[in-house]
C-alpha cells in the first residue's frame, strides 16, 4: 500500500484532481454561498458567511476542500445556520509549503484560537464550535485546551477516543508500520494516500457502500445530483503535512493520548473532561468512526445520523444528506441558541 515514491503519490494526486475537474466541467461542483474572508494565514482561510446571530465556527477535517459544509442550496450546513439566525464562520485549509513542519498544535490550537479571537473581537461574541470527523478532534482538543474561548462543542462524527475504539481505522494503524516510517521521504502525505488508507480499513463503507448509495440514486435526479457533486468533492485531494499525519497516527490513533489524559500540546495537557457543552452526533452504522470513538468526552446531548441515499459516502451524510438538513441540523441550531 505505501511502496510508491514520492513523485507517483504526487502524480495519483494530479490524477484523481483531473478526474473531479471532470466532473465540475459536467455541472458537478459546488454552488457556494458568498462569503468574505474575515482572516487569512499560511495554511488557512477564515471565510464569513455574514448572520446577525450569535457565532458558530465550522472546523473541517484537513484532508479535502471545506466546501462539502456548502455543497448546495439544499445540502448546506451554512445555509441552514444562517436560515436559522446564526453569524457563519468556516474555516478553510489550504495546501501551503510554508506550513509543511505544521503538527497538532497548530491544527487544533493555535489556528482555532486565531480564528475564535478574529470572531470575538468583530461580533463581540466567542463561537460555538463544530468540527466534522478530524475537525471534531480538533474542536474537542481546542476546547479542553481554551474552554474560555467557546461557548459550546459540537461533534458531527468527531473521533476522540482512539487505538481499539477506533474500530478499522485504528485496527489498520496498529497492524501498520511507524507513521515515520511511512512518511520516509515525503515532505507532505498525498491524499491518495490518505484514501486507500481508509478504503483499506473499511472497504464496506468506502467502496461498496458508495455503489449502493449509486444504485439507490438512479431513479432520483436531486438524490443522484448530490451524489455526483459528493464524489467530485472526494476526488478534490489535499496533501497533509507529515507532521500532522504523524503525530495523528502515532499520538491519537496508536497512544490515545487525549482520551488517557496525557495529551501535551504547546506546554498544556489537553484534558478530556470539557467544561462547556458538548453536542454529540453518531452514525449508528458508521465503521470508519464508531460511536465508541465519539462518545468518548460524555456528551450533553447526542443525537444519531438517521441516513440518506444519495450522499455518496455515509461519512459525510450528516453533512449533506436530506435527512440530516432537515432533521439534525435544526436540532443542533436550536441547541446552540440556548448555550
Amino acid at each position: 500500500m505505501y511502496n510508491l515514491d514520492a513523485k507517483d503519490w504526487a502524480k495519483s494526486d494530479d490524477w484523481r484532481r483531473m478526474q473531479g475537474e471532470a466532473l465540475e466541467r459536467l455541472g458537478h461542483g459546488p454552488l457556494r454561498t458568498p462569503s468574505r474572508r474575515m482572516l487569512e494565514g499560511p495554511g488557512f482561510r477564515l471565510l464569513d458567511h455574514g448572520g446577525e446571530g450569535p457565532p458558530v465556527l465550522l472546523l473541517p477535517a484537513p484532508i479535502k476542500r471545506a466546501y462539502i459544509w456548502d455543497l448546495n442550496e439544499r445540502a448546506s450546513v451554512v445555509r441552514r445556520c444562517l436560515e436559522n439566525g446564526c453569524r457563519v464562520l468556516l474555516l478553510e485549509w489550504i495546501e501551503d509549503e510554508r506550513i509543511n513542519q505544521a503538527g497538532l498544535a497548530w491544527h487544533a490550537c493555535d489556528v482555532p484560537l486565531a480564528c475564535a479571537e478574529a470572531i470575538r473581537a468583530e461580533t463581540g461574541d466567542w463561537p460555538a464550535i463544530v468540527g466534522h470527523s478530524l475537525g471534531g478532534t480538533f474542536a474537542a482538543i481546542f476546547a479542553a485546551l481554551y474552554p474560555q474561548c467557546l461557548r459550546g462543542v459540537v461533534l458531527v462524527a468527531g473521533p476522540v477516543r482512539f487505538g481499539p475504539a477506533a474500530g478499522p481505522l485504528g485496527t489498520l494503524v496498529a497492524s501498520s508500520p511507524p507513521a515515520g516510517i511511512v512518511t520516509a521521504g515525503l515532505e507532505r502525505v498525498p491524499g491518495r494516500m490518505l484514501n486507500m488508507a481508509a478504503a483499506t480499513a473499511s472497504p464496506e463503507e468506502f467502496i461498496w457502500w458508495r455503489m449502493a448509495d449509486w444504485a439507490a440514486s438512479l431513479a432520483d435526479p436531486p438524490a443522484m445530483r448530490l451524489h455526483m457533486q459528493v464524489m467530485r468533492w472526494s476526488m478534490d485531494e489535499f496533501a497533509m503535512p507529515v507532521r500532522l499525519f504523524r503525530e495523528v497516527m502515532e499520538l491519537l490513533y496508536r497512544r490515545d493520548l487525549f482520551h488517557r489524559g496525557r495529551l501535551v500540546l504547546g506546554g498544556r495537557l489537553a484534558r478530556p473532561r470539557l467544561s462547556v457543552p458538548l453536542f454529540s452526533v453518531v452514525d449508528p452504522v458508521g465503521t470508519i468512526v464508531p460511536p465508541s470513538s465519539i462518545l468518548g468526552l460524555s456528551p450533553d446531548r447526542c443525537e444519531e445520523y438517521e441516513g440518506d441515499h444519495g450522499v455518496g459516502l455515509r461519512h459525510v451524510g450528516m453533512l449533506v444528506g436530506a435527512s440530516a438538513q432537515r432533521r439534525l441540523w435544526p436540532r443542533i441550531i436550536r441547541w446552540m441558541h440556548d448555550l
